[in-house]
Order: structure tokens, then C-alpha cells, then sequence
């Protein structure tokens, strides 16, 4: 039976019918729109801990944790003393602060393959300007990506895969030349096979992936995916990119290359190193970073780049989770028993599906068997998904509106949270299954 929780949901409706006319689908980034789950998206009032309050007034038990960068949840006390203290300082200078000089000791502390750090402002800046330095230093055009693997919105990053082993991109958004993606070489998640067909020629300058796969859904890589990928890297003279945007600091404190034992040449970052604010940064060793202007010839340049918000937010986060390691065990066991919890509802129920997680990374497939790269992923059941997530929201479960996203722990779900939202999405999947 379903609760009655933000059936209406007329607050939202409003202001969505209001945000229609004044930007594009009502909304800043294009997920947020529900178009591929359907109905109004809820309008955020708050948060608090592991809630979303709408201004319907629901309080939703959230696994969006604005994509990721709330590792800790929201409006979580160290982070908000720290912003305010920032702010009250003064939010930009232009010039540098001793916040951003700490910021980036630390994480070259905790990251393995990081002994130099430029700060940014968003993800997408992160990954282009490893790219540009990549080609700059082999003096190579091409790029491999990976096909379900997203990268921000640079021009380059935004191909359409096509269905054969490996493909060469083409633009898929209008506004982007052909010329601009004819380097970018697109590769399958897991399958080194693809890569190393890409590498043959010897153009090819970097291979970026993720290296926990969380545009598709979480796929976890294989035993032997990156560690062949850092040796095909080698053999080829190609640099390997870990783009840790989603991955840094949440599946382990030295993100999936800390886990997995791989060292990139450079990595990005974003998300949780920013405290849930907008920031990111990028890194590798201090021979590649000084290529980086003014030690060298690699130009990026960013006005807000380190500002004393993000920095601030960034530095309560990241010394909270260096001081508390067991967050990421904790999280383990709770992602183990979500994924556990869940299969059983599916095979309960006789529905088709699997569940991944890693660490506090968490993806639900419906419709399939095996979720390994896009082609296994491409065949889910968007329809079911989108049933299955009306149901969950009826019943106060803010699940990231799409079948491609991967959902996120934050350690205020951890206690009661979880255990009422896992009997609140089992009763969402039995409802589906009807």
C-alpha cells in the first residue's frame, strides 16, 4: 500500500511551470528534468543529515547526495561551520590563500599518484585540462574513452559509441564540428581487447576512464581491467587519466586508484574533495604538472578557481574522513547489504535485474542479468525503472532520476535511515513486480 506521502506534490508543479519559461526544461542540468522516470521533479527546500525536504514539506530519505559530493550528508555540521567562517572572511580574492595551499598538501597526501595539484572549478574543467596536458606532453592527437563512461561536457568528450568492438566518435550534440571528436576513439568498459585494437597506431596521447563506471549505473571494473590498462599505457606510450571525479574519496580514501592498486599518470577529482561545493582539481606527478603555465606552456586559467568557500568545505570534508577511516568499511558493509537486500526482493518477486556496489557506490539494473559495460546496460528496462522509482518516491526514497545513474551512501544514512529506505524500496519493487 502506498503512503500518501507528495502525491500532489502542487508546490513543486508551481515553481516547475514557473522554471519552464525561464530556462531550458525548467532546469540547470539536464537529469534534473525527470524526463526519463517521468511526472514533476520535487523543487529541494532543504536537507539535513540523510533528508531531502521539498517545499511540498516531504522529507525524502536521499541517495542522490547531489551526485555524489555529499559523502557525509547534508548541511553536516563541520561543513557548515567551516563555509561560514570562510565566507565571513570573504568569498573570492583573486589572489592565493594558505586554505588552497593546505587543500592541495593534503590531497596529494591521500591520493597515491598525486604529487602536484591545480584546483578547478567543476569536473568537466578537470578532465579537459588533463587531456590538453596529456597531449601536450606525448605530442599525440587521440583520446580513448569509454562508451557509457561520461567525462563532463567538453566538446571532445561528447561522442556517440557505436555498437561494433571499438568505434571512432561522432559528435553527439549538435554545436560540436566533426573535427573537434575525430580524435576521440571510443573503447568497451572491461574489455581490453577494444583498447588495445585503439592503441595500435600509436597517435593516441591518453586512455581516460573511470575506473568505477558510474554513468551507466555503478559497474565495477574486472580484476584485470585497470591493472591491463596500466600496462597497455605503458607498452603504447599513451597516458592513463582516471577520471575520480565520482570515485575520489568515496570508495576509499585514496579513491578507486587507492582500492585497486592502479596508479594513473593524471587524475581528476570533484565532488566530495569539494564538500558539496563547486570545485575540482586535477594532478599527477610534478614533472607532468609543471607543464602546467606559468611553469610551463600548458595554459588553464580559472578566476574562482580555490575559493575560500570551496576550500573550506573541502578541507572540513577531507581532514573528517582521513580522521575517521573506518567510514569506508562502514560503508562496504552497508553497500553489501543493500545489494543483498535487494536481490533478494528481485527474485522474490520474480523480477529481472542485478545490483553492483562499491563502497558507497550503489547501482540497481532492471531488466538485465549482467551489467559489465553499455552493451549490457543498454538493455535495461527503462519503463520498469521508472515504476520502480514512482513507487520508491511515493514512499519517501529520492533515488537519482534516471536507470543510468548511479545512487549514493552518505554516512547520515548509515543508522535508521538506511533500514527504513530498504524496506521502503523493497515494498517499491514488490509494486512494480505487480
Amino acid at each position: 500500500m502506498r503512503s500518501e506521502l507528495a502525491v500532489k506534490r502542487e508546490a513543486s508543479a508551481t515553481w516547475q511551470r514557473r522554471a519552464i519559461e525561464v530556462m531550458p526544461g525548467g532546469v540547470n542540468s539536464p537529469v534534473r528534468a525527470f524526463r526519463s522516470v517521468g511526472g514533476n521533479p520535487p523543487f529541494a527546500e532543504s536537507g539535513r543529515g540523510a533528508y531531502l525536504k521539498t517545499v511540498d514539506g516531504d522529507d525524502l530519505i536521499d541517495f542522490v547526495a547531489s551526485w555524489g559530493a555529499l559523502i557525509l550528508g547534508h548541511a553536516r555540521p563541520e561543513v557548515v561551520e567551516a563555509i561560514e567562517n570562510a565566507a565571513r572572511s570573504g568569498s573570492s580574492f583573486g589572489v592565493s590563500t594558505a586554505a588552497e595551499v593546505e587543500l592541495a598538501e593534503l590531497i596529494c597526501s591521500l591520493v597515491p599518484s598525486i604529487e602536484m595539484v591545480r584546483l578547478v572549478n567543476s569536473g568537466t574543467e578537470a578532465t579537459a585540462s588533463a587531456v590538453r596536458l596529456a597531449r601536450a606532453a606525448t605530442g599525440r592527437p587521440a583520446v580513448i574513452k569509454f562508451e557509457g563512461c561520461y567525462h563532463g561536457h567538453a566538446d571532445a568528450f561528447l561522442v556517440r559509441a557505436g555498437s561494433g568492438l571499438a568505434t571512432f566518435g561522432e559528435p553527439s550534440s549538435p554545436g560540436i564540428p566533426a573535427s573537434t571528436t575525430a580524435h576521440t576513439r571510443v573503447a568497451r568498459f572491461n574489455d581490453l581487447d577494444s583498447v588495445a585494437e585503439l592503441l595500435a597506431d600509436g597517435q593516441v596521447a591518453a586512455v581516460i576512464v573511470e575506473p568505477v563506471a558510474g554513468n551507466m549505473g555503478c559497474i565495477p571494473p574486472l580484476p584485470d581491467f585497470l591493472p591491463g590498462l596500466r600496462s597497455l599505457c605503458d607498452t603504447s606510450g599513451a597516458l592513463l587519466v582516471f577520471d575520480e571525479v565520482m570515485t575520489g574519496f568515496r570508495v576509499a580514501l585514496g579513491g578507486a586508484q587507492g582500492r585497486f592498486g592502479v596508479r594513473p599518470d593524471l587524475t581528476a577529482l570533484g565532488k566530495v574533495m569539494a564538500g558539496g561545493t563547486p570545485g575540482a582539481a586535477y594532478g599527477g606527478s610534478s614533472e607532468l604538472m609543471r607543464m602546467i603555465s606559468p611553469d610551463g606552456p600548458v595554459y588553464q586559467a580559472g578566476t574562482l578557481a580555490g575559493n575560500p568557500i570551496v576550500t573550506a568545505a573541502g578541507l572540513a570534508t577531507l581532514r573528517y574522513l582521513a580522521e575517521h577511516p573506518g567510514i569506508y568499511e562502514r560503508f562496504e558493509s552497508a553497500g553489501a547489504e543493500c545489494s543483498l537486500r535487494l536481490e533478494a526482493v528481485l527474485s522474490e518477486v520474480g523480477l529481472p535485474g542485478t545490483v553492483s556496489h562499491v563502497g558507497g557506490m550503489m547501482g540497481l539494473f532492471l531488466g538485465i542479468e549482467d551489467a559489465r559495460n553499455w552493451d549490457d546496460v543498454s538493455g535495461l528496462d527503462q519503463d520498469l525503472f521508472g515504476r520502480f522509482f514512482g513507487a520508491a518516491l511515493d514512499r519517501g526514497v529520492m533515488l537519482p532520476p534516471s536507470p543510468f545513474e548511479a545512487w549514493f551512501l552518505m554516512e547520515d544514512h548509515l543508522d535508521g535511515p538506511l533500514a527504513a529506505a530498504l524496506d521502503a524500496l523493497a515494498d517499491a519493487l514488490r509494486e512494480t513486480a505487480e
